[in-house]
């Protein structure tokens, strides 16, 4: 494919050599000379592994030259990358001032080439929230080009997933290839860029694929700040962190793993809250600041109370419950996240009502008892002895159970009203329906 990688960073150069390598005809595109000039002459403009063999290789073979002209570039290209950079504001919001400028240049020199070169896919591989390429990239490239995007011209946006020092080796063996395609045609081109390459392939929809990026780097963040804080902890405690970290990533089931990882309810139960509450105030007593881990607690309680806000929108008074344990199959009510959600909304004066096929106040014994009677002392008048009778008292229910009888019991059409703490199996058909709301999708 004929080719214009717009932007000679990290990322551009890396594209840029790695698709000629492959046996694209490429050509970059900079606004500084001196990149230019050291591409052309088989030389890099960044350091990196293994980039500058591979410049001078496929510098030397024509499969790859720069410039500065964009008109050039998109007259001889098929399909454009634009790889320029999205800094930080110094308020943190994202400075988009290079993306619109290039988008401008690139729509004024497609309205010039027309349609007799065939279509013209743009894909945007720069990092940008979600949002950013339907609201303002695209509706720039219309103006400019005076077309339809995903009929005149092909948009997409493709990710990049390459470390800096290791990104030739990261370009060749992907660990995922993302294609945000608006059109299946736009996602083929981007595809065919990569054809042989290893990896799963991902075509989503445009703004998924924005998002996926910032997943990634916030998780690589939370990893590393997680490790660093349990790590001075241990310290202060005369643990080998190192050790401890050695056995925690030999647990593949739980520890690195999908485990936790699918956004839902708040957690609770006997474990995580009292652990957690442990090893900070550990943390404190030794003076050893954990601003990562003394923060999950209250990121528990803010999601709950999304929920409790949730019911608040809807504006009804009688709202049922379904489920009340703290996992599924269980009538440990200990530290339960429904159980508080329960004691909030009847706290607000809502008329409530629970069903869980698993909890019986009758059968509740010990710790488990004397929590709820502490916590949720009104339970006995609160609790149903089946779903068609809190479906008859609700004009909202709150599904925070997968018991079998519920789920086939839930209706559709918006009466009552369904609050999805748990994203149901059917989820992705209902939020098409009337009066279905997610906790967090």
């Amino acid at each position: 494919m004929r080719v214009s990688v717009f932007g000679l960073g990290y990322v551009g150069c890396v594209s840029a050599a790695c698709l000629a390598g492959k046996g694209h005809e490429v050509v970059g595109v900079d606004v500084n000379q001196v990149k230019v000039d050291l591409v052309n002459d088989g030389k890099a403009p960044v350091v990196e592994e293994r980039i500058g063999e591979l410049i001078a290789e496929v510098v030397d073979s024509g499969a790859l030259r720069a410039t500065r002209d964009v008109r050039a570039a998109i007259m001889n290209s098929d399909i454009s990358l634009i790889c320029v950079g999205t800094p930080s504001e110094p308020n943190g919001s994202l400075c988009t001032t290079y993306l619109e400028r290039v988008t401008e240049e690139i729509g004024a020199a497609l309205a010039e080439r027309g349609g007799s070169g065939g279509r013209h896919t743009v894909v945007f591989r720069s990092t940008m929230l979600p949002g950013t390429c339907a609201n303002l990239l695209i509706p720039i490239l219309e103006k400019y080009v005076g077309g339809t995007a995903g009929v005149d011209f092909g948009v997409a946006v493709n990710p990049e997933f390459l470390r800096e020092g290791t990104s030739v080796r990261d370009f060749f063996d992907p660990p995922k290839t993302v294609v945000g395609e608006l059109d299946p045609a736009s996602g083929d081109a981007v595809l065919a860029l990569y054809e042989g390459l290893p990896g799963e392939v991902f075509r989503v929809p445009v703004s998924t694929a924005e998002a996926i990026k910032y997943a990634d780097n916030a998780f690589h963040g939370l990893k590393i700040g997680f490790a660093n804080e349990l790590g001075a902890v241990y310290r202060a405690l005369g643990v080998d962190s190192h050790q401890v970290m050695d056995v925690f990533l030999a647990d593949r089931k739980l520890n690195i793993s999908p485990a936790y990882l699918r956004p839902g309810f708040a957690f609770g139960g006997s474990c995580l809250p009292k652990d957690l509450r442990s090893l900070v105030h550990a943390a404190q007593r030794a003076d050893v600041s954990v601003p990562i881990l003394s923060h999950v607690l209250p990121s528990n309680s803010a999601h709950l109370e999304r929920a409790v806000e949730l019911v608040e929108r809807a504006g009804k008074r009688r709202v049922g419950l379904f489920g009340l344990s703290f996992k599924p199959g269980t009538d440990d009510l200990r530290e339960s996240p429904l159980v508080e959600l329960a004691e909030r909304l009847f706290g607000k004066g809502y008329d409530l009502r629970i069903h869980d096929a698993n909890v019986s106040l009758s059968r509740l014994l010990g710790a488990n008892r004397e929590y709820v009677e502490t916590r949720l002392p009104h339970l006995a008048q609160l609790l149903a002895d089946s779903v068609d009778e809190v479906l008859a008292h609700a004009e909202v229910c709150l599904v925070g159970t997968r018991d079998p009888d519920v789920l086939s019991a839930l209706p559709h059409g918006g009466d009552p009203l369904l609050i999805d703490l748990i994203h149901l199996p059917d989820a992705d058909t209902r939020r098409t329906e009337p009066g279905y709301m997610g906790l967090a999708w």
